[in-house]
């Protein structure tokens, strides 16, 4: 243990001192050709597109949405191959860097995953009605544009999630090039020989060989091709894809840390970098983005994780398993890494192991009172009659039901509640009523509670009068600690590919 504790502490040592030597130059250089150069190079998205309602803030940390763009306009052309200027998604993250700033965490959302997308604007300022059950990376592509809309897509992980972004950027094939050029090439391992005919399969023939089997350092168009490639590994799926995307972040991670205060390497990399970024208005200079570089210096490589949105096939495409993956919302919420530790106080154990509910329900015990709260009910399960008990149950509360219907997905887990803007109380008033609900903020008004499989099981199937403490939430799945990779993994370990 103790030789661990030298070696991790010897890491975030080098890493701090690392990024602040970096930062002492460029602030040296400030005033000259170097600032001004990285500073012009940075592009930015309309923020008048983000969605007027949105969360609030969690128990700590910041959330930044990462998003690969395989638009084939300009210079993305010749690397990205196909034809149109349309903006489209190849890749997405939500990055959740808690509040000790020591853990973070990657959680990858399959591009082909089946979700809600609220409404957006489109490039002539009108906005879009909200689309139902369409696939995720759809957003990007609202308005054609071909720049693509960052500002949709962050729409639809914050409805998707209920956790407020705080920043969004985009990468392109371009820039992703030059950066693994700039730092003179990443370890990647391929676990079989992979031919032109696997990245392409309309080409009619294998074609050359791309990759040979076995571990290799790769840079530029072939880093490119590495991380795009899905046929002629495993199955073929964006999954499988998504597990070597996840290595290979961690690789790049663990080269430029690597390099340790090098400007051969530092100077291109940053050029590079703010090249291929377009990003939000929160991070348009090149001193913002240095700033929010510094608040990552002292995570050591360990304690950054990857994991994949809890998933399942629906089809051809790709459906969200529930309860699991509103616990992960509600984890990073929280700020509890999957381990199940209170990031937001100093990484302690929770004493009872488990996460945080997202939004905290009142702990004063008396009667519930809903008078002048009107909620909306739903039935997310199977159980017939479930909408209207509840809403018999709440009226005699003196809450309005407004409507009940059943949900267009009938396999929901746990209870959700939403709420839209200025009922934030009432609705932490209504989950004392629904022990263990998961509670977010959504850009809809008014209150809706659409019922789980944790409320139809409940002894009564009735909310009960009064609440003692806070319940115990749900934990998170032990697949997702179980499959989460760490960004000093070995390039070839836990990596699936299908």
């Amino acid at each position: 243990m103790t030789g661990r504790r030298g070696r991790s502490g010897h890491r975030r040592m080098r890493t701090a001192a690392v990024v602040a030597m970096s930062f002492l130059v460029l602030l040296a250089a400030g005033a000259g050709w170097l600032y001004l150069k990285l500073n012009g190079n940075i592009n930015t998205f309309d923020a008048g597109g983000l969605s007027k309602n949105r969360p609030g803030a969690g128990a700590g940390g910041q959330n930044v949405l990462v998003i690969g763009s395989d638009s084939r306009s300009g210079d993305n052309k010749a690397l990205g191959g196909g034809e149109g200027d349309v903006g489209r998604s190849d890749t997405a993250f939500l990055l959740h860097v808690y509040g000790d700033r020591k853990h973070a965490i990657a959680v990858s959302v399959p591009r082909d995953t089946l979700v809600d997308i609220p409404p957006c604007k489109l490039p002539d300022g009108s906005w879009t009605q909200e689309q139902t059950h369409v696939m995720f990376n759809s957003a990007f592509s609202v308005g054609d544009s071909p720049k693509g809309n960052p500002a949709c897509t962050q729409n639809a992980v914050e409805k998707l999630t209920g956790l407020r972004v705080d920043h969004t950027i985009v990468v392109d094939f371009s820039g992703f090039s030059a950066m693994t050029s700039a730092v003179g090439g990443v370890n990647v391992c391929v676990p079989q020989d992979v031919y032109q005919g696997d990245l392409n399969p309309n080409l009619g023939s294998r074609g050359d060989l791309i990759f040979h089997k076995g571990q290799q350092s790769v840079s530029g168009a072939k880093a490119l091709d590495y991380v795009r490639v899905r046929h002629g590994i495993g199955d073929g799926s964006d999954i499988g894809r998504i597990q070597r995307q996840q290595a290979f972040v961690s690789a790049i991670m663990k080269k430029v840390r690597s390099e340790g205060f090098n400007p051969t390497t530092l100077v291109p990399l940053a050029d590079a970098a703010t090249k291929s970024m377009t990003v939000d208005p929160g991070l348009g200079t090149a001193e913002k983005m240095l700033s929010f570089a510094m608040s990552l210096k002292n995570i050591d490589l360990h304690d950054i994780k990857f994991v994949t949105l809890p998933w399942r096939y629906d089809g051809n495409r790709v459906a969200i398993v529930q309860p699991d993956a509103d616990a992960l919302w509600a984890s990073l919420k929280a700020d509890r890494t999957v381990d199940g530790k209170n990031a937001a106080k100093g990484g302690k154990q929770d004493d009872k192991g488990g996460n945080s509910p997202a939004t905290p329900t009142p702990s004063s015990s008396g009667p519930v009172s809903g008078d002048g709260i009107e909620v909306s009910v739903a039935n997310g399960t199977t159980v017939n009659g479930l909408a209207a008990r509840a809403s018999e149950a709440l009226r005699g509360h003196g809450f309005t039901v407004t409507s009940t219907r059943t949900a267009t997905g009938r396999d929901q887990g746990t209870t959700v509640i939403e709420f839209g803007p200025g009922q934030a109380e009432h609705a932490r008033t209504l989950a004392r009523l629904f022990p263990g609900a998961y509670v977010r903020g959504a850009a809809a008004d008014g209150i809706a509670v659409t019922l789980g499989r944790d409320y139809a099981d409940a002894p009564s199937a009735e909310p009960s009068a009064t609440t003692a403490a806070p319940s115990a939430p749900a934990t998170l799945s032990p697949d997702v600690a179980r499959k989460a990779r760490s960004a000093d993994d070995d390039p070839c370990a836990n990596l699936s590919y299908g």
